[in-house]
């Protein structure tokens, strides 16, 4: 057999390892892309992190909201904070609820992304990257991707495997037999528990303490996975609190019980290589309820994950069936949680940063949806909302659709359903078998063929906003804390319906209120091709004062300041009016107005007409205009400029220009005011696109910057004669890859045919 045409990922390895080192973080990993345009990115090397934790980032499609895939996409650097993660992109933060930072940087060479590479930091990094990090950011990723184009020149392109390869960090320095056996002797003079975990979280050394604490012999546990040596041990504190020290780097303790009545304390300190553990036995812990006094009560909750608990870490979540305590960093051993809200406290927090993010009601359901059916191993979900006095399914799993259509429009009242019940009376009900719900409501559960329900209310400072049902194909007992769970979830449900339906109806008026301050039609103007789009960027009233209107001006004689010749087919306009509420829209519609009064005299007389009549108003708010007349005889257009971002101009050839041309103030600043015309070519073919700054406007870039990017993508987007609503397309979705795009954006692009 001949050579592999590929390189492999080993190549990467040193790279990785040093581009770790230099930037100060304690994991990374490189993903890249595959040869043939698949739009997705494999993971090729990591570091730092268990190979386990790295499974999210084994395919990252580029359409997907992920800072990864954004930093391809818009080929930057996107960092992200200690908890940034989970304000910005809550989605992709609720599988790792912990405090660490996070890098996500582009591969390039010239035009070229190869991939991409990620660093980690822990939990205690400051808020931004400092001046050295980025340079040792920028130089690694320099590295890498030149590597990478070397060998895809030599026809050897270095290219994913089926499973990403795993780099150890090399030691600094390793010891000797006889300092190890010196290290392993210290270790069995203290009166504390020790041992070791490998980033796995498999047991690589245990001292005596340790071993008779935890009940077992040292060498049935070294060799081992925690979870598989110590049964006994609840896994959801251990997995959690594992999860937590190794992703942030900082150090996290839990209490457990060992049956019948050992209490221990674990203490996690982390670094790359692995995890150390501190056992301790402790004194039984005081439940919450059995605490004397609220003041008691307050000081025995230790602080959620992330949150600082006044002893130098940050704190995390315990076991109720077997802990029955707090778990965090820096927790002291007789700090408890009330057990009910123990396993809580993930649940809740993950829905709430989620939810946080959505708008529409649809939007709700599914992720209600996608997080409360496996969080809870349930298999159905209907979600109901009220209008009137009846109850509609805005969405359900799980669930045929005869046995929704048989409970849609429910009535609130006679007869009484499961439902109806449960929101009119405000108190969640418990079915653990067809048995239980039969007896109460007969007949019920042959139609919804399951076999245990929960009916949650959903209700919002007093007000009844629907019901939510999660259900079961077999029995199933509904424990104190996972009835107390649900109970927490549903408020948290009720309030994002309940926002997530103003959104829909506000969203509904907005559209029917910019529909009218809009031109409902462009003129179809025989000689020129036309295409328009209006994107808003608001949430809610999405009313904003963009605006554009082409306007015919068949046999209006154009008296050119310049003295030209020649009689303007067609004038159009475009315009930004200062803020997002109804009086800017108002503004709008005035502005559209006097402009269509003065078209048909020079441009730079339409915008100066158009200024006096805004400053004699005094509306408060300024406004951006851009003017231009088109003479389809003798292929010219003329443009005049009221402090509005430069139009492009795509010529035939497929050349691109920024017409920056001198452009006069705002409009209503000053009552007179002069805006200089410039002239240029408008060839059959050639195409104009005017627009307003939301297309360009991007935090951190400079307009100017932006601008030229933007005249470079519409120059390589398709031949010449590409029909303008494919263009007009092509630059909402280059626009729409921006994360954080704050403002309107309206679109005119026109073209000689």
């Amino acid at each position: 057999m001949g050579d592999s045409p590929h390189s492999s990922t080993e190549v990467l390895d040193p790279l990785l390892v040093r581009a770790v080192r230099e930037t100060g973080a304690y994991g990374g990993a490189v993903l890249l892309l595959p040869p043939g345009g698949e739009r997705v990115l494999r993971l090729a090397v990591v570091t730092g992190v268990p190979p386990a934790f790295a499974r999210p980032w084994r395919r990252v499609g580029l359409d997907v909201a992920t800072p990864l895939a954004q930093s391809v996409r818009e080929r930057r650097l996107v960092w992200l904070g200690v908890g940034e993660l989970a304000r910005r992109y809550p989605q992709a933060a609720v599988a790792v609820p912990y405090p660490f930072a996070i890098a996500d940087v582009p591969l390039l060479s010239g035009a070229t992304c190869w991939g991409a590479m990620v660093l980690l930091w822990s939990g205690g990094h400051p808020p931004e990257l400092s001046r050295d990090e980025l340079a040792a950011i920028d130089a690694a990723s320099t590295r890498l991707a030149r590597v990478l184009a070397t060998a895809a020149r030599e026809g050897r392109p270095v290219t994913a495997g089926d499973q990403p390869r795993f780099v150890a960090r090399p030691r600094s320095r390793t010891p000797g037999a006889a300092e190890a056996l010196a290290a392993a002797d210290f270790t069995e003079r203290l009166a504390a528990g020790c041992c070791a975990l490998d980033l796995d979280g498999r047991i690589t050394f245990v001292n005596g303490v340790a071993a008779e604490l935890l009940g077992a012999d040292a060498g049935e546990l070294v060799g081992r996975y925690v979870r598989e040596a110590l049964p006994w041990l609840s896994p959801a504190a251990y997995e959690d609190r594992y999860r937590a020290a190794v992703l942030s780097q900082e150090p996290t303790t839990f209490t457990a019980r060992r049956r019948p009545d050992r209490w221990l304390r674990f203490e996690l300190w982390p670094d790359p290589a692995g995890i150390s553990v501190i056992v301790a036995e402790i004194e039984r812990p005081v439940p919450a309820d059995e605490a004397a006094g609220a003041q008691a009560a307050e000081e025995a909750v230790p602080p959620l994950p992330g949150e600082p608990d006044g002893q130098g870490g940050t704190g995390g979540t315990g076991d109720a069936a077997d802990a029955g305590v707090g778990a965090g960093v820096g927790a002291g051993a007789g700090r408890v949680r009330p057990p009910t809200l123990t396993g809580a406290l993930s649940h809740l927090m993950q829905l709430s940063a989620t939810l946080s993010e959505a708008t529409g009601v649809k939007e709700v359901v599914e992720l209600v949806a996608n997080q409360l059916l496996p969080a809870f191993s349930a298999q159905g979900l209907v979600m109901f909302m009220t209008e009137g006095s009846r109850l509609h399914i805005v969405g359900h799993r799980g669930y045929t659709e005869e046995a929704i259509e048989r409970f849609e429009g429910a009535p609130m009242g006679t007869p009484p359903t499961p439902a109806s019940n449960a929101l009119t009376s405000g108190a969640p009900r418990f079915f653990a078998s067809p048995e239980e719900l039969g007896r109460e409501y007969p007949g019920v559960p042959a139609i919804v063929e399951k076999a245990a329900w929960a009916y949650l209310p959903l209700v919002t400072s007093g007000k009844p906003v629907g019901c939510c049902v999660l259900s079961y194909d077999h029995p199933h007992d509904f424990p104190a804390d996972e009835r107390a769970i649900l109970t927490s979830l549903a408020g948290l449900i009720a309030q994002a319906l309940e926002r997530a339906r103003l959104h829909d109806a506000t969203q509904q008026l907005a559209r029917r209120l910019q529909d009218g301050l809009l031109p409902r039609k462009l003129p179809d103007i025989p000689g020129l091709a036309v295409a328009a789009r209006y994107l808003p960027a608001t949430r809610g009233m999405e009313v904003g004062g963009d605006f554009y209107d082409l306007i015919r001006l068949d046999g209006v004689p154009a008296a050119a300041a310049d003295g030209a010749d020649g009689i303007p087919t067609a004038a159009a306009t475009i315009g930004d009016v200062q803020g997002h509420n109804v009086t800017a829209a108002a503004l709008m519609g005035q502005v559209r107005t006097a402009v269509h009064a003065a078209a048909g005299a020079a441009p730079g007389e339409v915008l100066a007409r158009t200024n006096k009549l805004l400053a004699d108003l005094d509306p408060g708010l300024f406004t951006s205009c851009l003017y231009v007349d088109i003479d389809l005889v003798h292929h010219r257009a003329r443009l005049a400029n009221a402090g509005h971002p430069p139009p492009l101009l795509r010529l035939p050839d497929g050349e691109v220009a920024v017409l920056r041309m001198p452009p006069g103030p705002l409009l209503g600043i000053v009552r007179r005011a002069e805006y200089p015309a410039v002239e240029v070519p408008f060839p059959p073919g050639a195409v104009l696109v005017l627009y307003t700054d939301g297309l360009v406007e991007t935090p951190g870039i400079d307009l100017d910057v932006a601008t030229d990017e933007l005249a470079g993508h519409l120059a390589r987007f398709g031949p010449a004669g590409t029909p303008a609503d494919e263009v007009a397309d092509a630059l909402l979705r280059h626009a729409r890859q921006t994360a954080s795009r704050s403002d309107d954006i309206a679109l005119l692009l026109i073209s000689p045919r």
